[in-house]
């Protein structure tokens, strides 16, 4: 499980790179519940909240309630 602080510390191709890890992840599990061979089905949920956090923190950096790390430093010298 991925915590929302620990996503803050990722820039934005990190961000990216463990979204596309997290739907890679999901569609695998998705793919063993169809065919029988999931055993925890507590980690598709699991999986689907972590991508809900990603996308949070991916919009609200959109929006400018949080910051990427590194942009207060840039910000701080111009």
């Amino acid at each position: 499980m991925t915590l929302a602080h620990e996503l803050d510390e990722l820039n934005n191709v990190d961000l990216e790179a463990k979204l596309r890890e997290a739907k890679e992840e999901l569609f695998n599990l998705r793919f063993q519940a169809a065919t029988g061979q999931l055993e925890s089905h507590g980690r598709l949920r699991t999986v689907k909240k972590d991508i809900a956090r990603i996308y949070t923190v991916v919009r609200e950096r959109e929006l400018g309630i949080r910051t990427a790390p590194g942009a207060n430093e840039e910000g701080a010298e111009a």
